[in-house]
């Protein structure tokens, strides 16, 4: 294990993520470099100790290990893939933070292995008050020899990390489902408002109860998920056609109001095709069967 690439970092990006990204690594000590693309947003980080490098080529040639958090590859790609930088970074390692798809990371890791540079992809779970502390949670994929060499160092960003495997697209993969859930619950809860306030009702009054909608959620995704994998849908509490009935009323209510119901009818149509193949006293979650088939 390489003892420089434990003391010292290099931080591409000056985001609030990357910020506090960075803030995490001089708590913990490192010697920490950092650029972003548009000048003056690592002022506070060198008022802490950290360098500021005058260009991506001087940073990443600063530390064995460069940790990027950018909007999306796009923006990481047109940071690492320049001549100058990638010279830079051979014999290196860059664990790339950026949100983006499994593919991406895969043209990434094939990128990286043609120019002999270390490659790790991953990606934050939480948000940005969580980094440096206990609550951070943090996943990655890619070589787990480079990984464990560089894991002292991604430990001082707090929390706890999980290596999901070789399989580089795995973390994004991760990522990915885990984002589906969030934005998708997100989108209900913001038309349930809509709904709510249209029948008189605050959104600070519905809140308790949608706390409590909420927490029945873990103990489902756990059932269901079994439910999943071994190919058997159980309905036998809230079989389909009831599911399906009650979205039809959330449609017609939202609908009477003059609240656009599209998601609501996107969710009761694949209820309905679930119902027409003959599944309707399967639980909902028999959905996930019907989007899987090609």
């Amino acid at each position: 294990m390489s003892s420089y690439s434990e003391k010292s970092v290099t931080v591409l990006g000056l985001g609030p993520m990357g910020r506090a990204l960075a803030d995490a690594f001089l708590d913990a000590d490192l010697r920490t470099t950092v650029w972003n693309r548009t000048p003056g947003r690592g002022r506070e980080l060198v008022g802490r100790g950290a360098t500021a490098a005058r260009s991506a080529e001087e940073a990443v040639a600063a530390s064995g290990l460069t940790v990027v958090c950018v909007v999306n590859y796009d923006a990481s790609d047109a940071i690492l893939r320049p001549d100058a930088v990638t010279d830079a970074l051979r014999g290196r390692t860059v664990v790339n933070l950026t949100a983006d798809t499994p593919d991406r990371a895969r043209d990434s890791a094939r990128w990286a292995a043609r120019h002999g540079i270390g490659y790790l992809d991953g990606a934050i779970m939480t948000p940005i008050p969580t980094i440096g502390t206990p609550d951070g949670v943090f996943i990655h994929s890619g070589p787990t020899d480079l990984y464990q060499e560089h894991r002292p160092a991604l430990n001082a960003l707090g929390g706890t990390h999980t290596h999901l495997g070789d399989e580089i697209g795995r973390a994004a993969a991760y990522d990915i489902a885990l984002l589906d859930i969030f934005w998708t619950a997100m989108a209900g809860y913001a038309h349930a408002l809509a709904v709510a306030r249209a029948e008189g009702v605050t959104a600070r009054d519905l809140a308790p109860f949608a706390k409590g909608i909420g927490a029945i959620l873990p103990p489902i995704f756990e059932q269901t998920a079994e439910e999943v994998d071994s190919g058997r849908f159980s309905g036998e509490d809230n079989p389909i056609t009831s599911a399906a009935s009650s979205m039809a009323h959330i449609v017609h209510t939202s609908e009477a109001h003059g609240i656009d119901a599209g998601v609501m009818r996107a969710v009761e149509g694949m209820a309905r095709r679930v119902i027409g193949l003959g599944h309707g006293t399967d639980g909902f979650i028999r959905v996930t069967e019907m989007l899987g088939r090609r």
